[in-house]
């Protein structure tokens, strides 16, 4: 049997989703040292990019489980020295339970996901963060309940986190409001995937009228330091201040999935206020990737 992977939030259904977002929610408020589902097991953790928050909440929610995550740079791999994605796959799915990949190129996780004989988790691409997302759900939903029905606004560039909010938005069944300056739009195939859930709108107060959730990114990711110059003339207008969350409703949400720039992409008045859930969002990333690793590499788990 082929095992289950997460490359993108399309690899799960509404209800699994809300599954994992509960027992996220549950694994969060009641650990048990002594529940370790996964003794014995080992998560390889391969990291094209270098991470704070994807490698700490893997490595961690690897050991309270009672298993083992190897961490794996490119220079720790014959993937770093010319060897083929399908037989690194081959390899190395062959020794472990269970390979989460942090890296530039999306085909890196699919094609190594088409030859591996266990579980692969998707940590971060240039096309989707599906991970990032299941914190962010689980977030909402501690703090106001099911998305359902409800719009999110998106401010900012049409990178990998706009791309998961927009299969977020598929999966769970919300309106997603996005504002983008001309030339950072996502992926038109993804936009058009997800049909009439998705509207843009040309300045970030207009999307973010009515709003529940407003969330935003850098503007220049990693690995776009050149453009940095250029981008924040782009995204001059773009960042989210108060007046962006005065025009959402009275008890809108602030997202970032960190590091922050402050005074760039979110002023500090709103990432530092108490609509702001960044550090509730960033914990979670723990809790959900522990009711991920449950339900990919447990059997008959959820």
């Amino acid at each position: 049997m082929k095992p289950r992977h997460l490359i993108s939030l399309l690899d799960l259904s509404g209800d699994e989703f809300r599954r994992l977002i509960a027992r996220g929610i549950v694994l969060k408020n009641h650990r048990d040292p002594d529940y370790q589902p996964l003794k014995g097991k080992v998560l390889a953790m391969i990291f094209e990019k270098s991470s704070t928050r994807t490698r700490i909440s893997f490595e961690s929610g690897m050991t309270h489980f009672g298993g083992t995550a190897l961490f794996l740079s490119p220079r720790d791999t014959q993937l770093g020295r010319g060897e083929s994605l399908h037989d690194s796959a081959r390899v190395i799915s062959s020794m472990v339970d269970g390979v989460m990949l942090r890296t530039d190129r999306h085909e890196t996780v699919t094609t190594f996901a088409q030859h591996s004989r266990v579980p692969v988790i998707n940590g971060l691409t240039d096309l989707h963060h599906p991970c990032q997302l299941l914190a962010d759900m689980q977030t909402y939903f501690e703090h106001r309940g099911d998305i359902k029905g409800k719009t999110v606004t998106w401010i900012g560039d049409g990178n990998n986190m706009c791309h998961s909010y927009i299969t977020a938005a598929m999966v769970l069944d919300f309106n997603l409001n996005i504002a983008c300056p001309e030339g950072y739009y996502p992926l038109q195939s993804i936009v058009d995937a997800a049909g009439s859930r998705i509207r843009f709108f040309d300045t970030p107060l207009e999307a973010a009228k009515d709003s529940a959730l407003i969330v935003t990114d850098v503007w220049a990711s990693m690995g776009q330091e050149d453009e940095q110059k250029q981008r924040e003339q782009a995204f001059k207008s773009y960042q989210v201040d108060a007046d962006i969350m005065k025009a959402a409703q009275a008890d809108v949400l602030f997202m970032h999935c960190l590091p922050a720039h402050r005074g760039e992409e979110v002023s500090a008045e709103v990432i530092d206020g108490v609509q702001s859930v960044i550090f509730d969002e960033a914990e979670n990333r723990l809790h959900a990737q522990k009711a991920l690793l449950e339900f990919l590499l447990c059997t008959n788990h959820l």
